[in-house]
């Protein structure tokens, strides 16, 4: 009996691993339809995405905002302690966003359409500045003259024109083209704020069900871990990007340095990006200034930038985000070129954090079965 027993077995084993192997051919045979099914359901799910963030952006915020709405002795205002700090917060981000249109975004629009508009002129300019270095330079020994006639050969008007910006700027931001998928992430992330208390209580509670005792407080350890290292790294590098991004416009505009507002915006939205994009947009300001200002004022705009951005990494960077993330800048520089190339802008902002994350795990599961084998020996 035993031995049909396991010969059964031996068949359910075979027929199990037949059917695993079909089904994984059939998957990348067909590959570019599942594809195309996953993308579809993504795009489908991508409002409630969006509005599930926006609700863990302003958790905190709504948070401290409710708990001082409790401490008012009038019981109308207690009792709608949560709506009434929901509403706050809502209210505090789009006056922010009406004074960043109102004030921000009209100066960056004309600048980008100046840019574009004046940049083959300023090209020309450079170009020509570099042929009147004397012979004596030391900028001579590069064989600029070279350059500068592969340079010439260059029609930028047919790269860089405010329709190809207009482009670029459209694949950029399709995600938030959609007025309607805006709306329904809005509205997703207010009745998520509303019934956190509901929802996070499901969760403990099916989580509580599937998984044994330890389990689930382990899941709960690292949930809130998670969570922790989440919410500092994504607030404290925004608030982080905009601190550096408002600094260096004012260090531009006081150097007189021609779009200091656009320049500084873009250092303060690359800043976002751990290593790779301070470097590529004090990069991409330095060669900016070079066409419109000239080699002098891009080498001040440069020493100035960099004696900021140490201020930042080394005074400003670490009071904001504390010791939230202790990961080593090997680590980083990785996370953020695997996140980079498979994720694109998104990955290499939140590869960080997800990394950081993973290095708990690995740690903690070494620690676990060093644990395991001391009990042995």
């Amino acid at each position: 009996m035993e031995k049909k027993h396991s010969i059964w077995g031996k068949w359910l084993y075979w027929f199990v691993f037949a059917v695993a192997v079909i089904a994984v051919y059939k998957t990348l045979d067909n590959f570019n339809d599942i594809a195309n099914w996953l993308k579809g359901i993504f795009d489908v799910v991508m409002p409630f995405i969006i509005g599930i963030f926006i609700a863990y952006l302003f958790y905190i915020p709504c948070k401290k905002i409710e708990n001082l709405y409790k401490k008012v002795k009038l019981k109308p205002i207690k009792n709608k302690a949560r709506p009434l700090s929901i509403m706050t917060v809502y209210l505090i981000a789009l006056i922010v966003l009406v004074l960043a249109i109102t004030y921000i975004v009209p100066t960056l629009t004309a600048s980008i359409k100046d840019l574009a508009n004046n940049l083959t002129q300023y090209y020309n300019n450079t170009i020509q500045n570099f042929k009147d270095i004397p012979e004596d330079s030391i900028l001579k020994k590069i064989d600029i003259e070279e350059i500068a006639n592969n340079l010439s050969n260059i029609n930028l008007a047919d790269y860089i024109n405010i329709e190809t910006i207009t482009e670029y700027a459209k694949g950029a931001m399709g995600f938030a083209s959609s007025i309607f998928d805006f709306f329904v992430a809005l509205i997703v992330s207010i009745y998520i704020l509303l019934e956190r208390s509901n929802i996070l209580q499901f969760i403990k509670k099916l989580a509580g069900a599937i998984f044994k005792e330890k389990t689930y407080q382990s899941i709960g350890k690292y949930f809130n871990n998670t969570n922790t290292i989440f919410f500092k790294f994504l607030s404290s590098q925004i608030l982080d990007a905009m601190l550096v991004g408002v600094l260096a416009s004012i260090a531009m505009m006081a150097l007189g340095v021609k779009y200091a507002i656009l320049l500084g915006f873009l250092i303060g939205i690359s800043n976002l990006i751990p290593y790779f994009g301070a470097i590529v947009g004090v990069a991409i300001a330095i060669i900016i200034t070079i066409f419109t200002g000239g080699i002098s004022k891009a080498i001040w705009l440069a020493v100035i930038i960099i004696v900021l951005q140490q201020i930042d990494a080394n005074i400003i960077n670490p009071k904001i985000v504390g010791n939230s993330l202790k990961i080593s800048p090997l680590l980083v520089i990785f996370a953020v070129t695997i996140g980079g190339a498979y994720f694109g802008i998104l990955g290499m902002f939140l590869s960080v954090p997800i990394f950081t994350v993973l290095k708990i795990l690995i740690e903690d599961y070494i620690d676990y079965k060093n644990n395991v084998k001391e009990k042995y020996i």
